[in-house]
């Protein structure tokens, strides 16, 4: 309607009137709805249409350029109130029920849609929207219904492609967008598509290059703009995604409001968490990724149990969430000595590990020797740490885990040079890093390297357990001096007599190397002080014997 007019409201210019006048009279006319529209300007055709209505000017046809231009503006809120409105008219025409339900489908309100849709006139616009209402529902059999109905027309394929999208089939979804670029090239926005494809891939650097031919012709687009950000966060590091956003902020443009969210959200990612708590607990079930970046924050900040609460009624659809779950079950199972919950993690890890899909993925690797590391099967961990190792080379959680699979398997050199790469100081204080590392050095005939380590640690049941540890594993290594030792200081903490037994055969394998050279003499008085830290009376025999040894070789007790 508006662009039917077919002749100039003012004839061809006279002699009187000049060029520069003319153009000065088009300065001083008021601006029309229809110039708004053509230049996407709906912030000046909403304000112009409110004008409108506010002395009196309103009819269906302003209130459905108003719905419009508040829809295009991402205001699905005043679109759906004006659309209701509209349909209070019995002469109204029944498509705006459909207009209605694709506001309810941006609001997330999908029964509401379903139904809306269902009043409007079958029509393509109909059959795709009922197609992604089924994608919602999960309901399969409808979903298939609809896609039989689709044609081979550029809408229909957009609509495929953007389900195919939301079902993790890349690939389809980038055959059906190249074929429509072949043929539109002027359709630039569907490299946007395109690009986002290719980063779901993990093609980043792809990605970058298909996102930017879109950029060269719009670079204000805030969602190329995000999806720009994102590529340089995941190529780069925070700061260079964040970057991209300082022009996109100072603008602040019209269309800034339609992903304000989103950059808001991915804000927070880029500062690694910064600000959680505050911007993504509102934008769970808005944004999609808003659950699951909130649930690795509580993970990274050790709040299992809210992480596993946020994850425990979600059914998982996407590789990520499947990932998540079986994070939450294995953190929680770990925390609790829960068997349920570490079987159940290992169950999802498998399921994404073992697809098709996700299979020779880093993650989908990540996975399956996440499921063997729960099984300890640490042979089968190491085939596929191995083969995805030259990615994390300097990632200590990646490390830590290596690290301890090497352990497991008795690769004790290379697990002893991991550890020392470690620079995370949460990791370095752990118990599981302590233990490892202590095995480490002992198995690598560095005993007093071990011995050290204990001796850093503060008084707790962990540094208990690190000495048993060290006691049992120094006596196995026939690394006696430190085995009696260990066994020594866990006799006086604990007078338990499996402990002066460690104790007292550490101290004749010591005597049996002192007296063949293995170890200096010197070590003989500390035998004899050790042993007399003991009320037992075995230790008197054992001393005789050693004094009686030290007077024949003139050693000092």
């Amino acid at each position: 309607m508006i662009l039917s007019r077919m002749r100039p409201a003012v004839g061809p210019a006279t002699g009187s009137i000049s060029s520069a006048s003319a153009a000065a009279d088009k300065k001083r006319q008021a601006p029309q709805l229809e110039d708004f529209i053509l230049n996407r300007d709906f912030t000046g055709a909403i304000t112009l249409l409110e004008f409108n209505a506010a002395a009196g000017k309103v009819d269906q046809t302003q209130l459905a350029w108003l719905a419009y231009s508040a829809f295009h503006m991402s205001d699905h809120l005043k679109a759906m109130q004006t659309y209701q409105a509209m349909l209070q008219d019995p002469k109204c025409d029944p498509v705006i029920s459909l207009y209605l339900a694709c506001c309810y489908f941006f609001l997330g309100m999908y029964g509401e849609a379903d139904e809306a849709a269902k009043k409007g006139p079958a029509s393509k616009l109909q059959n795709r929207l009922l197609f992604h209402l089924s994608h919602k529902f999960n309901d399969e059999k409808r979903l298939m219904g609809h896609h039989q109905n689709l044609q081979d027309v550029i809408e229909d394929q957009l609509s495929l492609a953007s389900i195919h999208y939301l079902r993790s089939h890349y690939q389809e979804a980038i055959d059906i967008y190249k074929r429509i670029l072949l043929e539109n090239k002027e359709y630039l926005a569907i490299n946007v598509y395109v690009a986002m494809c290719y980063y779901k891939l993990d093609y980043y650097d792809v990605s970058q290059e298909v996102v930017t031919i879109y950029l060269q012709h719009y670079p204000d687009s805030v969602v190329a703009t995000n999806l720009k950000a994102c590529n340089h966060f995941r190529l780069y590091n925070g700061k260079a995604a964040e970057q991209e956003f300082k022009t996109l902020m100072e603008k602040k443009s019209s269309h800034f409001r339609f992903a304000e969210d989103l950059v808001k959200h991915n804000l927070v990612v880029f500062r690694n968490g910064e600000g959680a708590l505050q911007v993504f607990p509102p934008l769970v079930d808005v944004i999609p990724e808003a659950r699951l970046n909130l649930v690795i924050y509580h993970l990274r900040n050790d709040d299992i149990v809210a992480a596993f609460n946020l994850m425990k009624d979600v059914e998982p659809s996407t590789p990520q969430e499947y990932i998540l779950k079986g994070i939450v079950n294995a953190a929680l199972g770990q925390e609790q000595e829960s068997r349920e919950h570490l079987k159940i993690a290992q169950q999802y890890f498998q399921l994404v590990g073992g697809s098709a899909s996700e299979c020779d993925t880093i993650p989908g690797r990540q996975c399956m020797a996440s499921c063997f590391f729960l099984l300890k099967q640490f042979e089968d961990v190491l085939i596929y740490l191995n083969s995805i190792k030259s990615y994390f080379y300097n990632d200590d959680t990646f490390n830590f885990n290596f690290a301890q699979a090497k352990v497991a398997t008795g690769t004790y050199d290379e697990a002893e040079e991991i550890l020392l790469s470690i620079n995370n100081e949460k990791f370095r204080n752990d118990y599981a890093y302590l233990s490892h590392l202590t095995r480490c050095y002992i198995m690598n005939k560095k005993p007093r390297l071990a011995w050290e380590l204990y001796l850093k640690m503060e008084t707790s049941s962990e540094s208990f357990s690190l000495l048993q540890l060290l006691a049992n594993d120094c006596y196995r290594m026939s690394q006696f001096h430190f085995a009696a030792k260990a066994f020594d200081v866990l006799e006086r903490l604990d007078p338990n007599g499996e402990y002066w037994e460690g104790k007292r055969g550490a101290c004749i394998g010591l005597f049996r190397q002192i007296v063949q050279g293995e170890e200096p003499k010197e070590m003989l008085r500390e035998v004899v002080t050790m042993l007399r830290n003991t009320t037992n009376p075995q230790v008197e025999y054992l001393i005789r014997v050693i004094k009686k040894y030290a007077k024949e070789n003139r050693i000092v007790v």
